[in-house]
């Protein structure tokens, strides 16, 4: 009598592998692509920043203690955007009529009695103008307290026009551009799943043990 032969196990065939033309860190170049590109559009559209600088030095009057000047250096330096100072600086030559306190910037150092006053503007002729403008103002204010407060404001170097914007910088627009577009692209291959690169595979049957196939036949006898 025929005997059955036993059936053959089954191969476990996995499926094709998905591929895909862009690597998995593509998002990655393309939020710095456009971090790059937004950078360097920014730094084309805004208007270029100029910046000129004057010192003004407070000197002692005779006889008088070195210490006051450091003193009323720092005094003199807050006064220098108050609205007096700024209002007698808008009557100079190519000084805007309203000259608003954000274009003028003042520093003074606790070890010497030197103020450095900064105007800004989108021109650089103008930028020099406030600059010179403001320190004027406040040499005239301050030396007409002279007497009282012992001390006298000196223009020690006068402001003039600077050659070269301090802001934009295409370099540090597109570096910080570039940043910013990283680390969007870092999050997004952070937050995002991760794809399946391999399906899963057709279960194998168990092999058949070796005294099955003869007890199969003995029952067919």
């Amino acid at each position: 009598m025929s005997q059955e032969k036993p059936p053959l196990p089954r191969r476990s065939i996995p499926r094709r592998r998905k591929f895909t033309f862009l690597p998995a860190w593509w998002p990655l170049v393309l939020f710095i692509l456009i971090g790059v590109a937004g950078g360097a559009s920014y730094s084309a559209r805004v208007a270029p920043e100029y910046a000129a600088t004057t010192y003004v030095v407070v000197v002692p009057a005779k006889g008088s203690d070195p210490a006051t000047a450091l003193g009323f250096a720092q005094a003199y330096g807050r006064l220098s955007t108050s609205t007096a100072i700024l209002a007698y600086a808008q009557t100079a030559d190519g000084v805007p009529d309203k000259l608003p306190a954000r274009q003028v910037q003042a520093q003074t150092s606790p070890d010497s009695p030197v103020i450095e006053i900064t105007g800004t503007s989108t021109s650089r002729d103008e930028a020099a103008n406030i600059a010179n403008a403001v320190a004027d103002s406040l040499m005239h204010s301050g030396n007409a307290a002279a007497k009282d407060t012992g001390v006298r404001l000196v223009d020690f170097s006068a402001a003039i026009a600077p050659a070269k914007p301090v802001s934009p910088s295409l370099p540090v627009d597109i570096a910080v551009g570039g940043c910013a577009g990283g680390v969007i692209g870092a999050l997004v291959l952070l937050v995002r799943p991760r794809r399946e690169q391999w399906s899963v595979s057709t279960p194998v049957p168990a092999p058949a043990r070796s005294g099955e196939p003869a007890a199969k036949a003995k029952e067919h006898i």
